[in-house]
């Protein structure tokens, strides 16, 4: 009685080719030990190519109230102010987080999700935002001193010449941060940036693996470039959305000549911009964080296709 459901089950199979290919492909991918370093090494690639999105962004979160409001306009005051190098400003320090805070996170993503993972089991996506949760929370502990910088660098120019605090690059901004401020000024912030690590990872790449697991379930899609772009750019969505209130408040910390506890810093923007402040350069943060968003999972997919390749796989 049980043959006639299995032979039926193949049959339909072999009418359908496609459905054979990508449950092929879904079984191999499935049981491949990628490195640890792609996560960090394709998100290196992303932010040199989305650098001056993120640096506009941090200015209009950061921006005095005669300075441009909208996206077009900084970029343009940018440009004059500084020339079409100054949309680069802090690119040593971009990279350098995303050596440390994108390959940990994904590193610990990829290897937690591969300890969850068997032939006859996928994780449920609770699971996926569980795992992508914990690999945030550490990635946003390993790239904290990085993020500091980045956001000081990029918003250095719009300070008063004699308030800036012009650092050559990357290394240079560390060793003074250590030398003038101490060693806890590299962990400035780290409240909120790590809360927002949680929020992006698990709202990025858990996000990213659901929707390219329904996309490849219940369309005719395959796992090629039009699933990668598809399900990035959606992932890209929900991170900007989920995370805009943290990274407004990130910015303004990290980016502060003053201490000021979290509930006094929250009582202060309300109190001048009012509720909007929560998504205050959402457009411009969508702007970077979806192109960024996807240029990583597409650099990453071509990492795993050529690792692939390369070893015969």
């Amino acid at each position: 009685m049980s043959v006639a459901p299995t032979t039926a089950t193949a049959t339909n199979k072999a009418q359908n080719p496609a459905i054979v290919k990508k449950d092929a492909d879904y079984q191999k991918s499935k049981h491949i030990r990628y490195p640890f370093w792609f996560g960090g090494s394709a998100s290196c690639c992303a932010a040199a190519v989305t650098h001056p999105l993120d640096l506009v962004k941090v200015r209009l979160q950061t921006a005095p109230k005669d300075a441009p409001k909208r996206m077009l306009g900084m970029f343009i005051h940018v440009i004059k102010e500084n020339g079409v190098p100054g949309l680069y400003k802090g690119l040593s320090a971009s990279l350098l987080r995303q050596i440390t805070y994108s390959t940990t996170r994904f590193g610990v993503y990829e290897k937690l999700k591969d300890g969850f993972t068997t032939p006859e089991h996928a994780p449920s996506m609770a699971t996926l935002v569980g795992m992508a949760c914990t690999s945030g929370f550490l990635g946003g502990l390993a790239g904290n001193p990085a993020d500091v910088l980045n956001v000081r660098m990029q918003h250095d120019a719009a300070l008063p010449p004699a308030e800036r605090r012009n650092y050559r690059n990357a290394i240079d901004g560390l060793i003074r941060m250590s030398r003038e401020e101490g060693l806890a000024s590299l962990f400035r912030g780290v409240g909120a940036n790590s809360a927002r690590a949680v929020l992006m990872t698990a709202s990025q790449l858990a996000s990213y693996d659901g929707f390219k697991r329904s996309l490849l379930a219940n369309t005719p899609l395959e796992d090629n470039l039009t699933t990668h772009f598809t399900a990035s750019f959606l992932a890209g969505f929900v991170a900007t959305t989920i995370c805009s209130p943290v990274d407004v408040i990130k910015t303004r910390v990290m980016s502060a000549k003053e201490t000021k506890g979290l509930g006094h810093l929250l009582a202060d923007i309300y109190r001048h911009e009012g509720i909007t402040w929560m998504f205050r350069g959402w457009v411009p943060s969508f702007m970077r964080l979806g192109p960024h968003t996807i240029a990583t999972f597409l650099f990453l997919e071509e990492h795993k296709k050529y690792y692939r390749k390369w070893n015969s796989l």
